[in-house]
């Protein structure tokens, strides 16, 4: 009996790294909302750091959160660090690119409550009256990521939260 649950265990283990060892060496994510305000009443939202309070999803989960700003107020060299709780974790965002008013480039570090190390981009599409806002991160998946991504999907762990923060950044530019 012993031998045939150790045998199973086995079977499923590799089962589970052998669908692991398939699953994709990065991922992305993305969201998207239109929004009704010019891309230059928005962009400030995303360059600079100190706006991310007003519209980030991540923001409200831990009220104690200690964060830091370096470098430039907003745009390229603007620096964000952050250390919470296990909701938000710990880490680092660094704008290293910008195309005003269509694009803002972040590099995202997480310290904890896992390292990483991804890039976060926001494309703002005017469409008449309105703005269309495009959140993308991707990032490396090694594969501790993979076999975790066998189980959940990175898609659908952090798309809710971008849909969320679009939503709340939709509220806030159409005051």
């Amino acid at each position: 009996m012993l031998k045939k649950i150790a045998l199973a265990v086995v079977v499923i283990l590799a089962v589970i790294l052998g669908m692991a060892a398939m699953q994709p060496d990065s991922f992305t994510v993305t969201r998207s909302t239109t929004i009704k305000a010019p891309a230059e009443k928005i962009v400030p939202l995303v360059n600079d750091f100190h706006n991310w309070t007003s519209w980030s999803p991540w923001e409200q989960l831990d009220p104690k959160m200690q964060r830091g700003f370096s470098g430039p107020a907003s745009g390229v060299g603007a620096v964000y660090t952050w250390n919470g709780n296990d909701d938000v974790g710990q880490g680092r965002m660094e704008i290293t690119d910008q195309t005003l008013p269509s694009k803002v480039t972040i590099k995202l570090d997480f310290v904890e409550p896992f390292e990483s190390s991804n890039v976060t981009r926001f494309n703002f599409v005017p469409q008449g009256d309105s703005t269309t806002v495009t959140w993308n991160m991707s990032g490396p998946m090694p594969f501790v990521s993979k076999i975790m991504s066998v189980f959940m999907s990175m898609d659908k762990m952090i798309g809710k939260d971008f849909e969320k923060g679009l939503a709340q950044m939709k509220a806030v530019a159409e005051k």
